[in-house]
């Protein structure tokens, strides 16, 4: 089955909601990088969130990038995605290793840590990108979005996100965000609240066979949810040898002329999708010429 997002509203347009399921995606992500349980994790509920606020974005060449440093083991995570929530991210640690909870859940904060921030960059073709940075709350990272929403846009917001491993394979991953509109009702709110304290957890909803449909059937029961649109997304890295030639031009004129005198030539991996370039010596010296 392919990953999807479904944007809904409900509650006479009160509440505006967004459901996805990204197990694909995850593993792509997974397999490209060969993330630990817990960096799985940390890295899926990130692309799962920025996916869907990816398709918040108004225009169609508008993106969003959200960086995580919490201060611990993982390093950094890194995610962009498109206005079609297409998603592509790395860790800094992959192989990030942390006890897990005396519960057997995996301890998601312990890898991220929590003394940081979350940064949310939206690139929307202004001359300056909007960026802001925002303290981390507990380093689970639902609960990040959720403050970063309250916070920034000043939205009051539910977040849910959840990846399932087993074994070597990511087995269920999803999430969904759910929030109140400026105008929303009195009446319409103590219904939400109602039904998210009665939810089971997102990655429970997914392991018993539910679609997007049924669980936004679920969070919003009795606020009449209307389906505005099913999106697919999927993990995609647009890297090419012309653009990840960049990197030789950043590190300067000296720097590669070194390279071209002692390697003759240079190899180039992508963060985001571990693809390597290779440049000859004369690929080289031409960046060079041109710089």
């Amino acid at each position: 089955m392919k990953d999807y997002v479904i944007r809904a509203t409900a509650g006479d347009g009160q509440i505006r909601a967004f459901v996805a399921t990204t197990r694909n995606l995850v593993e792509e992500a997974r397999s490209l990088h060969e993330t630990t349980k817990v960096a799985t994790a940390a890295l899926g509920r990130t692309l799962t969130a920025t996916s869907m606020m990816g398709l918040m974005m108004k225009n169609e060449n508008d993106k969003v990038t959200v960086i995580i440093k919490g201060g611990g083991p993982i390093g950094t995570i890194l995610v962009t995605s498109d206005s079609k929530g297409n998603v592509k991210g790395y860790v800094t640690n992959p192989n990030v290793e942390v006890e897990n909870y005396p519960n057997g859940k995996l301890n998601v904060a312990g890898a991220v840590g929590t003394q940081g921030h979350v940064k949310v960059i939206k690139d929307i073709g202004l001359r300056e990108p909007y960026n802001g940075s925002y303290p981390l709350v507990s380093g689970e990272i639902a609960e990040d979005f959720t403050h970063y929403f309250a916070l920034s846009e000043q939205t009051p917001s539910v977040v849910s996100l959840g990846v399932l491993t087993r074994a070597d394979e990511v087995e269920h991953a999803g999430g969904f965000i759910v929030q109140l509109m400026p105008d929303a009702e009195e009446e319409n709110i103590a219904k939400l609240e109602q039904n998210i304290v009665r939810l089971s957890s997102i990655t429970n909803m997914l392991k018993e066979g539910n679609t997007p449909e049924d669980i936004l059937n679920i969070v919003l029961e009795g606020l009449n949810p209307k389906i505005l649109d099913r999106c697919e997304v999927k993990f995609e890295c647009e890297c090419s040898k012309e653009k990840v030639k960049n990197a030789l031009v950043a590190i300067g004129k000296t720097a590669l002329a070194e390279i071209i005198e002692e390697d003759k030539k240079a190899e180039i991996g992508c963060q985001f999708c571990n693809r390597k370039y290779n440049y000859t010596e004369e690929e080289l010296i031409e960046v060079l010429e041109n710089m």
